[in-house]
């Protein structure tokens, strides 16, 4: 240990580093010495108990629950149209606003219908969801990315009666309302006062709070069967068409209550609101558990202001995806690198890992920089939506940033696993929730088959698609169509899309997204397409690539002038690389490079139905 202390003083040696030493001194006495009274040390977060939250029967009884307990704090941070700092918006603001807007909408004639709500994270969009599903009738979230004739085509699938969007939509207003003439209602976020065919959303508010005041009590007596259909969800999907996912009060609820015992979260965080809300991911995890938890939403400006916003906000928690995650990592190095400090945050991991094996953790003084870079509050990173390469989950938390990754599907409204806070494993998407129960259908040799699970969360069913709600219910299980596997302790792991999977002859299963997680290591490449080439001549299906190099750092290496000839070599370099680290029957055969980055969905996922090159 005093090596290892010299070392460090070698390579870092200045007045604050001098500090630290005494503070690893002290520690590490006394950590010695308490470990020394306690004997042996548990694997953290084993034993664990889960995290007391309070019962909740519905999403109304939710909003109540919160606005008694916590009042005038900020529900909200919520920037002006104009920009400028952040402002708060109470719990209390908030539940009048819904009971405001809920009371306005069943005045109009649309209890029991179903309204669409359509734009980019904001405060209009929350009132608008809780005061629809907590009395009105059934929201109807649309994905703000979706072409004009795909959202009329919803619309008319899910026959909604209204519309409540952003102001960029205005523009689709009437081309709506002439393929729709059964849509009647139009209500625009933007608009300060009623237009022709058209309401300001802030009018409705006023409206309704004028009907509350007369006595109006429609919508705050209204009661909720907790088991019937209040939110219609269309998958975004990356492998074909979208369907409409029907949940209930009791699935959202089921699933906040579970996934806030195994995480904690409290009144003191503020969640930065980055992913699409539409999505259930961000819906339920981003927006409904803070406030179910008395958290603060914050919402961010764009991907590119997340930096800036995570520092205005102070936030301490950030849903995202693998691909921001691994973004966001790899631009801490590529900076490390740039300003030559590289080697040394190599030097300071190695240190600090070696005390946190004693109880020092010196993460926060060591890595101060990278912390304030990323607003200097973040307590955790949640990353869901697909699986996030376990290196990256385990480099963040060696800069003393944790991050935890779970496991769901719309269609389980939406989290099926999660690690821990406590007890998490890197390469895992997490332990199930209490309350769900998860098995392998049909393993293999390996223990790997198709993951099916069972409880309160799970959907009704497709919406208007009977079929295809018989082909992933049997027996009471839902079938996920994600193959994976249990471990020893319970962490269930994804290895990868049933749709996905590559068989070869001799009937070995290749999964892309572990070949994809291996190049995407790479500085050069950005990101990449795995997919199974059948050879008629061998009869063998092979493992090709289209891979998209990371241009930035391809120039830095190579040069403003390089050639084609130059890309490829490197990149092919960089598959070398990679097949040498996986069995010789997933290796790949052959690769193209691509210019472009491919389509994604909103949780930037890559649409491979759109991506695979045929043959």
């Amino acid at each position: 240990m005093i090596k290892l202390l010299e070392i460090f003083l070698m390579r870092f040696a200045n007045a604050v580093v001098i500090k630290l030493v005494y503070d690893i001194i002290y520690l590490l006495v006394y950590n010695i010495f308490k470990q020394f009274r306690r004997g042996s040390v548990e694997l953290a977060g084993v034993n664990t108990p889960l995290y007391d939250v309070k019962k909740i029967v519905d999403l109304k009884d939710m909003l109540a629950q919160s606005a008694e307990t916590f009042g005038d704090k900020a529900a909200f941070l919520v920037k002006p149209k104009g920009g400028g700092d952040y402002k708060p918006v109470s719990y209390s603001q908030f539940k009048r606003d819904v009971e405001a807007l809920g009371t306005a909408l069943m005045d109009m004639g649309l209890k029991g219908k179903r309204i669409a709500v359509i734009g980019e994270n904001r405060y209009e969009w929350a009132v608008t969801y809780l005061a629809v599903v907590n009395g009105v009738g059934i929201i109807v979230p649309l994905d703000k990315e979706l072409p004009l004739k795909e959202i009329e085509n919803l619309l008319d699938t899910s026959q909604t009666s209204a519309i409540i969007y952003s102001g960029k939509y205005e523009q689709y207003r009437d081309e709506i309302a002439k393929e729709l003439p059964q849509l009647k209602v139009y209500v625009n976020m933007d608009l300060d006062e009623n237009g022709q065919n058209v309401l300001s959303f802030s009018k409705l508010i006023e409206q309704g709070m004028a009907l509350l005041k007369q006595g109006d009590t429609s919508f705050t007596d209204e009661q909720i069967d907790a088991e019937e259909m209040r939110i219609l969800l269309f998958t975004s999907g990356t492998t074909g068409l979208a369907k409409g996912v029907m949940l209930s009060h009791k699935n959202i609820c089921t699933n906040l209550m579970a996934m806030c015992s195994m995480l904690y979260i409290g009144p003191k965080d503020t969640f930065l609101s980055v992913l699409p809300l539409h999505h259930t991911y961000e819906c339920t995890c981003g927006f409904l558990c803070p406030i179910y938890r008395g958290s603060t939403v914050a919402y961010c400006e764009g991907l590119r202001h997340i930096v800036k916003n995570l520092k205005e906000a102070k936030a301490t928690i950030m849903l995202g995806v693998p691909l921001i995650f691994e973004s966001m990592y790899k631009k801490v190095w590529q900076q490390a690198e740039k300003s030559g400090m590289a080697s040394k945050l190599r030097s300071a991991i190695k240190v600090n890992n070696v005390l946190k094996k004693v109880g020092v953790d010196l993460s926060k003084k060591l890595f101060s920089k990278i912390h304030e870079n990323l607003g200097g509050h973040i307590r955790v990173f949640i990353s869901g939506a697909a699986g996030i390469d376990p290196m990256v989950a385990k480099g963040f938390r060696e800069l003393g940033l944790l991050l935890v990754q779970g496991y769901g599907l719309t269609e389980c409204a939406p989290i099926v696993a999660l690690n821990r806070d406590c007890y998490f494993k890197d390469d895992a998407a997490g332990l199930p929730l209490p309350g769900v129960d998860v098995k392998i259908d049909n393993p293999d040799d390996e223990g790997i088959g198709e993951i099916v699970c069972n409880g309160g969360n799970i959907m009704i069913g497709y919406y208007q698609n009977e079929l295809a709600t018989q082909e992933v219910f049997k027996d009471g299980w839902f079938y996920t169509g994600d193959f994976g596997f249990v471990d020893q302790d319970g962490f269930v792991h994804i290895t990868g899309r049933k749709k996905n999977v590559i068989v070869t002859k001799n009937g070995k299963n290749i999964f892309p997204e572990e070949v994809e997680a291996y190049l995407n290591r790479s500085q050069y490449i950005a990101e990449s397409l795995v997919w199974g080439k059948y050879d008629e001549e061998s009869g063998e299906t092979y493992v090709n690539a289209q891979i998209v190099p990371n241009f930035e750092i391809v120039e830095e290496k190579l040069g403003k002038d390089y050639t084609e000839a130059q890309l490829r070599q490197l990149i092919n370099e960089e598959v070398k690389a990679v097949n040498h680290k996986i069995p010789l029957y997933k290796r790949i055969m052959d690769f193209s490079i691509r210019k472009e980055e491919f389509i994604k969905t909103t949780t930037k996922k890559i649409k491979r139905y759109m991506e695979k090159p045929q043959g």
